[in-house]
């Protein structure tokens, strides 16, 4: 029996919003070829997420086979035991992350579902700042942002959903030859509600670039 787990969260949750498209052609009673296209193609953007898997795992990835509701529901049940969780992380670890904040205010680990974490984030409200974690390369790495609420709804920069959003900024640590005192502040909407970003986020890039900016990397 395989086990071995090689699908992250915003991979499933791509593969969710596939189902999800697929489903609303069936409702929709389009044509049958078109269906069959619609299916083929989600197929093969799946597949695109995960260049290097095995033929087992192509297999099971496979959407052709699934008719209902209950087969889609099984399918996902059946992914989610090869996710690859969010690596565990200890209080002692963030405060590594953050050597600056010496009374850091840290989230309830025990509270968070670390099989469906994309990135790691919390608020300190009391210095309205937001505190954002992640894995770069097999490395634990994590930025703090100046943050405000807004009562807009928008698109967030992380999932490309829209919804209550927060406007967060930092200080980039990115160079520019010529100036070496050159910082530079981005600025982004994102959810305000990061467990809700979490479960839509469908792809890290974005979050890894912001990452990788800021950090000067």
């Amino acid at each position: 029996m395989m086990t071995e787990k090689f699908i992250k969260n915003e991979q499933l949750n791509f593969i969710k919003k596939q189902i999800a498209l697929i489903k609303d052609s069936t409702k929709k009673n389009v044509p049958q070829n078109i269906l069959a296209a619609v299916i083929d193609l989600a197929n093969v953007k799946i597949l695109e997420l995960f260049p290097n898997i095995s033929l087992d795992q192509q297999e099971m990835l496979d959407l052709s086979r699934l008719k209902t509701d209950k087969e889609y529901e099984e399918y996902i049940q059946h992914l989610s035991g090869y996710m690859l969780p969010f690596p565990r992380i200890t209080e002692q670890q963030l405060k590594k992350i953050f050597p600056k904040h010496k009374k850091l205010k840290l989230p309830d680990l025990s509270d968070i579902d670390f099989n469906h974490l994309t990135y790691l984030s919390w608020n300190d409200l009391r210095s309205n700042k937001k505190f954002i974690v992640c894995e770069l390369e097999g490395k634990m790495v994590g930025i703090e942002c100046e943050f405000a609420p807004t009562s807009k709804k928008n698109l967030c920069s992380f999932c490309n959903s829209f919804g209550e959003v927060s406007y967060f900024s930092t200080v980039t640590k990115a160079k520019k030859s010529k100036n070496p005192d050159y910082y530079k502040a981005v600025g982004n909407l994102i959810c305000a509600n990061s467990s809700e970003c979490n479960k839509k986020i469908t792809n890290a890039e974005y979050l890894e670039t912001f990452l990788k900016d800021s950090l000067g990397l």
